[in-house]
């Protein structure tokens, strides 16, 4: 396979445009030993990124990818389809481009990783050895953290729709499309912290706009475990502005706690703490969450997350063993797509400098996100984070402010769009050239071992 120029890694790095050049170049492309061997766990927004920036930082690295999904069907830009405003085929990705790399792309469930051995076992009952591992798991879901609620029964009368898995999307946006008009909608909102601390009130606003528009008489309650909540001046204009008599907003407070005590998946009746019933037609019930399960069959846990070291997302607990994205320990830095995309740069950065036994450069971080409150009304919050004093510390922080003019919105709006096309790009790398006449003879599967 031929070797791409600087020049060349340039441009892909900055492919993404505003969510992706946050990590120095990955060099020097010079391998100083033998062939080595990264598994990556996970092909969202920090894995399919670290495959695709280890694959052009250097091409001789056995890079094998394991995801379950031949399919990535993205969380982030899924509440726009919740409300009618996107197609679910439009969140959903293949991995070809990865291919073309030569990452070995296997669709099967990572279930065990030997740390000693350095093995990861997957569902299918096959072994793949390591050098290096990257865990990016994503969440779990905590089912048990609420009465009633269950992966089978309880998650399909009242589905999350808060992952990776495309039918969960499916399902909830259809029971809104069955509910009449006058329906109920409740929303239980998760305990802190949670992936992407404000894209359950983006929900609200996505859900509430479809009931504006196609069922008025219907109304939207949303139950919340917390006092407040991220972005919540924004939020609360919009409830007011566009959704006023439509969304019912009940906060936790020193009198009433509005967390889940127990809900029936049979009547999708909710019972909180503070003694308030609802009987919903349509109930998205998002649970707490913690890292993905093989990040705690890796020993990289302490509790319900992963203590990574900030200057590499190195784990704390595992040698040679990284965690990024939503399942780490990052402080500050919200569990975003972002935020996966930009780690994952850093510690492609981090294994191509240990390949080559040189210094590894300063690392920096970045998260944006945007959140859509209306049609062409998006609302921003972006930072920049580095290390410092042993965890990630932001700096040059903005949020969109209430009383905004209209065509900062929009513009947001606008440039939330092309953010999306170019993370998605950069993440399964789909303007990576196709195999040429110098790839011939080339394995077309990774070896077991």
């Amino acid at each position: 396979m031929s070797r791409p120029s600087r020049r060349d890694f340039a441009r892909l790095a900055g492919a993404a445009g505003a969510g992706a050049a946050t990590a120095p170049l990955l060099g020097p492309f010079a391998i100083a030993q033998a062939e080595l061997k990264v598994v990556v766990v996970g092909g969202g927004a920090g894995g399919a990124t670290v495959a695709h920036y280890l694959k052009i930082g250097a091409p001789e690295i056995d890079v094998t990818l394991i995801e379950a999904n031949p399919i990535y069907s993205s969380s982030f830009f899924s509440n726009p389809y919740l409300g009618g405003l996107r197609t679910l085929e439009s969140l959903n990705h293949s991995y070809a481009g990865l291919r073309r790399l030569y990452v070995w792309v296997v669709n099967d469930i990572a279930t065990d990783v030997n740390p000693a051995r350095k093995t990861v076992r997957t569902r299918g009952g096959r072994t793949y050895t390591y050098d290096r591992l990257v865990l990016s798991p994503g969440i779990d879901i905590k089912y048990d953290a609420i009465a009633g609620y269950s992966p089978d029964a309880a998650a399909r009368a009242m589905p999350h729709a808060y992952t990776t898995n495309a039918a969960q999307k499916r399902l909830l946006r259809h029971q809104l499309l069955q509910m009449h008009d006058g329906g109920t909608v409740a929303m239980v909102m998760p305990a802190s912290p949670y992936r992407c601390p404000s894209a359950p009130y983006e929900r609200a606003c996505m859900i509430a706009h479809y009931l504006k528009t196609r069922k008025p008489r219907s109304k939207l309650v949303i139950l919340d475990p917390k006092k407040e909540f991220s972005e919540q001046a924004l939020f609360e204009e919009a409830f007011s502005r566009y959704y006023k008599g439509i969304i019912e907003l009940n906060l936790s407070n020193e009198v009433d706690d509005f967390a889940v005590a127990s809900l029936n998946p049979a009547t999708r009746e909710i019972l909180t703490k503070a003694g308030k019933r609802v009987r919903a037609d349509v109930a998205n019930v998002i649970p707490p969450q913690r890292a993905g399960e093989i990040a705690a069959h890796a020993g990289c846990t302490d509790g319900d997350w992963c203590p990574i070291h900030p200057e590499s997302f190195m784990s704390r607990n595992v040698p040679d063993v990284y965690v990024l994205g939503d399942a780490a320990v990052a402080a500050d830095m919200p569990k975003s797509a972002f935020s996966a995309n930009s780690q994952a740069k850093v510690v492609a950065t981090d294994i191509i400098a240990a390949l080559n036994n040189t210094d590894r450069s300063e690392p920096h971080y970045r998260d944006a996100c945007w959140s859509l409150v209306a049609p062409d009304d998006s609302v921003k919050f972006s930072a920049d984070y580095a290390p410092g004093g042993g965890k990630l510390v932001a700096s040059n922080a903005f949020v969109s402010q209430p009383g905004e003019p209209a065509d900062l919105r929009r513009q947001n709006y606008q440039d939330s769009v092309a953010w999306y096309a170019s993370i998605t790009a950069d993440m399964f790398a789909k303007h990576a050239r196709a195999p040429g006449p110098a790839d011939a003879g080339r394995p077309s599967a990774p070896a077991e071992h």
